[in-house]
């Protein structure tokens, strides 16, 4: 039961175990206790998670770079914990995504496939800059290169006014980097246009935030404000 309760502490906040269903918590739990039986942080079977990404590849991208125009997040170098927890409320319905259903059933996602994609995905270290070719690459190659590439083009708003917002609002959370903390995800160094899309479905109730009020601190902020902190974030992604 300990190790039942580090792991409900260790993927759920407080806020979310008040608002998700009791029943659907408890399948999540015992997923979780499944999932880790003495295996240690941060280790997962990479020739299996290589396998499993051949599946996710086709929207998130071979190296977890997600879509280029940020129809899907990035993945790579996120938070093992998050992405766990997403991939377990995926499963469980807590998070409903339609598209991830059939992927994420016990049947498709096992407990154990859960934690080798989560670890593998936020063990891979994306470049920030464009290599230097050497002039002996064919196009393929060239292409390859330029895929792992991580860049998400800045956005216009007003840097200092979303820094402001940012570092009240968010940074508690996740970190006053961007790079997420814990099972809270990075923010700084995902598509513009994902973090857009997944802000307004806070602000609609569609998905639960990690407040009492389901919309969080983003109800509270305007449209001018929410531009502001894309184009903050924008200029503090990672670099190499």
């Amino acid at each position: 039961m300990k190790i039942l309760m580090e792991l409900r502490d260790r993927f759920f906040t407080k806020t979310e175990m008040q608002r998700y269903d009791g029943k659907k918590i408890v399948v999540v739990f015992f997923a979780l206790l499944l999932a880790f039986p003495g295996v240690e942080a941060n280790a997962f079977d990479a020739e299996r998670a290589h396998d499993l990404m051949g599946v996710c590849a086709t929207c998130h991208g071979e190296f977890g770079q997600g879509g280029a125009r940020g129809e899907y997040p990035r993945l790579a170098g996120q938070s093992e914990k998050y992405i766990a927890s997403q991939l377990y409320s995926f499963r469980a319905r807590i998070r409903i995504n339609i598209p991830m259903f059939p992927y994420t059933e016990e049947r498709e996602l096992s407990d154990e496939d859960i934690h080798a994609v989560a670890g593998y995905l936020a063990s891979i270290k994306l470049p920030t800059t464009p290599p230097t070719f050497k002039g002996n690459e064919d196009a393929l190659t060239r292409l390859q290169m330029m895929e792992k590439v991580m860049i998400v083009p800045r956005v216009e708003g007003d840097i200092v006014n979303g820094g402001n917002i940012y570092q009240e609002g968010c940074a508690s959370c996740h970190n006053k980097n961007g790079r997420g903390r814990g099972a809270y995800p990075m923010l700084a160094g995902q598509y513009s246009n994902y973090l857009l899309k997944q802000v307004n479905s806070y602000r609609k109730g569609e998905r639960p935030h990690d407040e009492a009020d389901s919309r969080g601190i983003l109800s509270t902020l305007k449209d001018t404000d929410i531009q502001d902190i894309l184009a903050y974030l924008t200029s503090i992604q990672p670099r190499d």
